[in-house]
């Protein structure tokens, strides 16, 4: 099977070169690709320098759009399977092969790596915490399925939800709505347990400030999702 990790990257000059060593040191049979959302520091540099597989976007197109490119190259280059590895070093590689073997052996459309259930490693700060809870509940009201971990940016999908991501994927902090989409269509997704790391360099996309927006803005985009779910089926 072919195999292609998603690396989208916006400034992560501090932290993509580890995050490929780790990639290549854990890794035996996945390709990679690294989106680069049109970073202002150095990450294009460094990407040129040690010659590392890369898309340069020319405009900056946010995680959902630097990740559905991702699909896109996935999608023309005929991967049967995709998975997302944040830039920043959080995701372990080490756990992609498991990731793949589960998928594959159970015909799941989605296997998510979730910090939550073993509860080891870094958990996330206590306000996102709550947040997490809350999207979780969401998401089982709408769909009566418990994600633990649905804002997690470590998903491997199947062929069949590359070719759906490629065409049609959430533009602004697409997890909990992406998983939400697929589960209404009747795919099937579960989760592993994964030791996720602390952000090492760099600043996140998601700042307290803009907290109360991501909360507002994802909560109206999976109701909206919910009820696009008719004309989709």
């Amino acid at each position: 099977m072919k195999k292609l990790i998603i690396i989208p990257a916006y400034n992560e000059e501090e932290n993509i070169e580890r995050t490929i060593r780790m990639i290549e040191k854990g890794t035996n049979d996945f390709d990679y690709v690294i989106i680069n959302d049109c970073s202002k520091d150095n990450t294009k540099k460094i990407c040129e320098k040690n010659h590392f597989n890369y898309v340069d976007l020319p405009i900056n197109l946010g995680i959902g759009g630097a990740v559905q490119t991702g699909y896109k190259y996935a999608l023309n280059n005929g991967y049967d399977l995709a998975v997302q590895v944040d830039g920043d070093g959080q995701h372990d590689p080490q756990f992609l092969e498991e990731m793949a073997e589960y998928l594959v052996e159970n015909k799941l459309d989605m296997v998510i790596g979730s910090r939550f259930i073993n509860k080891e490693g870094f958990q996330s700060s206590g306000v996102r915490r709550l947040g997490i809870k809350y999207f979780t509940g969401l998401i089982k009201v709408l769909t009566g399925k418990k994600i633990t971990d649905p804002t997690s940016g470590l998903r491997m999908i199947n062929k069949d939800i590359i070719e759906m991501f490629a065409s049609d994927y959430p533009k602004d902090y697409p997890e909990p709505e992406s998983i939400v989409a697929i589960l209404r269509r009747k795919k099937k997704v579960k989760e592993i347990p994964v030791i996720m790391k602390e952000r090492s360099g760099g600043v996140s996309s998601i700042s307290a400030g803009k907290s109360i927006y991501y909360m507002i803005k994802v909560t109206l985009a999976i109701l909206i999702e919910s009820i696009r779910k008719g004309e989709k089926k």
